[in-house]
């Protein structure tokens, strides 16, 4: 079993709202953006800052606030769809950086915006393992490297930034109780970059079929929210916060219609973030770790969907 013992992220100093969106996305007025996605503003990263420096800021915060030593980290891995390279890995960079001199695996994993939901399952199976004690684990993009601003469809979503969060053994009640991740690649076409290192040496650009993406967002985050729910026999009454991916509000509130879920203890962060792919959730549960309001006993759903289609939802006690 495993528990999170400290939580960092960060945003971009450059923040983006819906009335500067519109001087240059062709067809949008900032009204339009808000009422279709709730989203008010984003965070773009400003030229020459990377994905690695996002991911670096937010993992300093979370050694602090796990209150370790760096060198107590034994496995690092970031949750990622914008790398600053091919290869090598964001996480080897963040090794670096954090100034870990001895041999530890460090490696990036792409599941798009479901990434850090299968990066904490990754980590629960690395410390069940018995070879790991303590993990750092990452969820960061700079998705505006990703974006063409003549697209509306697709620019006015997306946001840069960066969660992380140090992984450590439990030994009490807090731990992760549950998790289930799933991909459908028959889906693949419904969202995806137009692009790729192997295909045509570029990274793409997002393209998406906003409907289809809608409705399997709510469908499958829903089922699966069932799933862990069903197989942990916990009740939505015994959930104390739902952190869900940050796509899009109606998405929220379509995953709360579908499962009765009360609007007051689900996390929403998106009206400021946008959607910032892996780092949603980590962002997110950081807000509501820096509010006060979570405490030690509180189970916490997360749940994500990204292109793929990846999806899949945890159940943990804080």
């Amino acid at each position: 079993m495993s528990k999170i013992i400290g939580v960092g992220s960060y945003l971009p100093h450059n923040l983006v709202s819906n009335e500067d969106l519109a001087k240059i996305v062709p067809d949008v007025d900032s009204e339009w953006i808000e009422r279709r996605t709730g989203i008010t503003c984003r965070h773009f990263a400003q030229k020459g800052e990377l994905t690695s420096h996002m991911a670096i800021q937010a993992s300093l915060l979370a050694i602090a606030d796990a209150r370790i030593n760096p060198n107590q980290i034994d496995i690092i891995i970031v949750a990622t769809t914008t790398p600053d390279n091919t290869f090598p890995s964001v996480a080897t960079k963040i090794q670096t950086a954090l100034d870990i001199t001895r041999p530890i695996p460090s490696f990036d994993l792409q599941a798009v915006c479901a990434g850090f939901v299968y990066g904490m399952e990754t980590v629960e199976n690395f410390i069940n393992s018995e070879k790991y004690n303590t993990a750092l684990l990452v969820g960061a993009d700079r998705m505006s490297s990703v974006l063409d601003m003549s697209q509306r469809n697709c620019s006015v979503l997306f946001g840069d930034g960066a969660g992380a969060c140090i992984i450590t053994k439990s030994n009490d009640s807090s731990k992760i109780i549950a998790s289930k991740i799933y991909s459908d690649g028959s889906l693949f076409s419904i969202l995806y970059t137009d692009g790729g290192v192997g295909s045509n040496g570029s990274g793409g650009i997002v393209q998406m079929q906003g409907k289809e993406v809608f409705r399997h967002a709510i469908d499958k985050m829903s089922a699966s929210i069932q799933e862990i729910l069903q197989s942990s026999k916990v009740t939505i009454d015994e959930i104390d916060f739902l952190i869900p991916h940050q796509a899009n509000v109606r998405i929220i509130d379509g995953i709360a219609t579908t499962l009765h879920f009360p609007d007051a203890k689900i996390i929403k962060t998106v009206s400021k973030h946008a959607n910032c792919s892996a780092a949603s959730i980590p962002l997110a549960l950081d807000e509501l770790k820096q509010s006060g309001r979570l405490k030690r006993g509180d189970l916490i759903l997360m749940t994500a969907l990204g292109a793929g289609l990846t999806w899949g939802s945890m159940l943990l006690r804080w």
